[in-house]
């Protein structure tokens, strides 16, 4: 289960973004991040291997901080800030990981890296539309999570706190967000804005969650629900319902490929967030154990199902470039 949270975040939605940053940056020595990020990641499933990818992964959040110094001392930006911040809880999270702290002690600070990357992002493509303080405040947002993950590693029992600061973005990202004017277009835009909204909702679920997490009146069976759905609630329910709404325009950028959209992403994405659901709700509320597995599965048919229209839309595209 360790080894699945560590490939999740760091080997999948962390190669990707260290991915894209390296070719912001344009220097060939910043793809090192995405290839020690995702070779740290793939050997953390070996038991023997685990210390070595742990250091690979201490290597690559270390290049992926660089990386972003690069970017900063380009152009003083703040969402590079806020993205920047998010790296070096990656680099935090290695650490600790190379030190022996169980990845279940990490997951604020594997959660706060993809959520600041992201918001910053979001900030960085959408600025002109957002006040001038709009920034400010996002880069206060990202300092309070990363006190709020260092409190909830070195007293558990304040874990709440990280719950509010991840709150904080959530409303952020809610009120600042073009995703609530674009959602009235159509075609990709649509597409993108239904994605990145259920994205946003279930990370206030996820901050909800982790306002009551960590405390003590809490019952093991309680405790461990909660650590389910907080987990899945940002790592699947934000994370990869962003992935979703920005596979469009990143895939072209990244990798100089061509992803024409197709109504058939929308079918991954209702079954990502009804997979979440059924597992959250019937799952770890409820305590439905066949809701709870089927729930799961649901989930991993999306994401698969995801990758499987995606190449088919490249190659669908590819053709018809070849026959014009």
């Amino acid at each position: 289960a360790e080894a699945h949270g560590v490939l999740m975040t760091v080997g999948f939605v962390g190669t990707l973004i260290a991915l894209e940053r390296a070719v912001a940056a344009r220097r060939r020595a910043a793809f090192c991040a995405p290839a020690l990020l995702s070779t740290g990641a793939l050997l953390m499933l070996a038991p023997h291997a685990r210390d070595a990818g742990a250091l690979l992964l201490v290597l690559g959040a270390a290049a992926l901080v660089a990386v972003y110094v690069v970017l900063w001392q380009r152009r003083h930006d703040q969402a590079v800030e806020v993205q920047g911040l998010g790296a070096v809880l990656a680099l935090g999270a290695a650490i600790c990981l190379l030190g022996g702290v169980p990845v279940g002690q990490l997951v604020p600070w594997l959660a706060g890296f993809l959520v600041l990357t992201i918001a910053g992002e979001r900030l960085e493509l959408a600025a002109l539309h957002m006040p001038p303080q709009a920034g400010r405040m996002l880069v206060l947002g990202a300092a309070a999570v990363a006190c709020g993950a260092l409190i909830a590693l070195l007293w558990p029992v304040f874990t709440f706190c990280f719950g509010i600061a991840l709150a904080g973005v959530a409303v952020w990202l809610i009120r600042h967000d073009v995703a609530r004017r674009t959602v009235r277009a159509r075609g990709p835009a649509r597409f993108m804005a239904l994605a990145m909204l259920a994205g946003q909702a279930w990370l206030a679920v996820a901050a909800g969650l982790w306002l009551v997490a960590g405390r003590s009146t809490v019952s093991d069976a309680l405790a461990e629900a909660l650590r389910d759905a907080t987990a899945h609630a940002v790592f699947l329910g934000f994370a990869m319902s962003m992935v979703m709404a920005h596979a469009p325009v990143v895939l072209p950028a990244v990798a100089r490929i061509p992803l024409p959209f197709h109504r058939g992403m929308y079918l991954p994405l209702l079954l990502l967030h009804g997979g979440l659901v059924v597992r959250l709700w019937l799952g770890d509320a409820l305590g439905i154990r066949l809701a709870w597995q089927a729930g799961g599965v649901v989930t991993v048919l999306s994401l698969v199902g995801f990758l499987a229209v995606v190449a088919w839309s490249v190659l669908r595209g590819g053709t018809k470039r070849g026959a014009a």
